[in-house]
């Protein structure tokens, strides 16, 4: 019962190590299964004013009933360091609500009913 995830590269190719780091973090998750079926991964290259690159990371829960949660996005001048901080908003959002994760993020549901 382990967490899918799905990631979309806006503005730029991936790269093995971007994966790779997307997957080291995707198991952080996995010991939130119970709740959390899924993630979306969007890792969207910008370009800065004075010429520079950063990296904008959003990520979205898919709950076990289908809601969606959207985290908090990240920038960050290294991808890798985006999607970092846009995992450790998850988890530090899944913990808060701990057990009752299930039941309180499961309530934001995205339909359009």
């Amino acid at each position: 019962m382990g967490v899918g995830m799905q990631i979309a590269y806006l503005g730029f190719v991936g790269s093995a190590e971007i994966e790779a780091e997307a997957s080291v973090q995707l198991v952080r998750i996995d010991r939130f299964a119970r709740w959390v079926a899924g993630c979306h991964l969007a890792l969207e290259a910008l370009r800065n004013f004075d010429g520079s690159r950063s990296y904008d990371a959003r990520l979205d829960l898919i709950t076990r009933d289908y809601n969606m949660i959207p985290i908090e996005h990240v920038s960050d001048s290294d991808p890798q360091e985006a999607i970092r901080g846009a995992f450790d908003a998850a988890v530090h959002l899944l913990e808060k609500d701990g057990a009752k994760a299930g039941a309180s993020l499961g309530g934001r549901r995205n339909d359009p009913d």
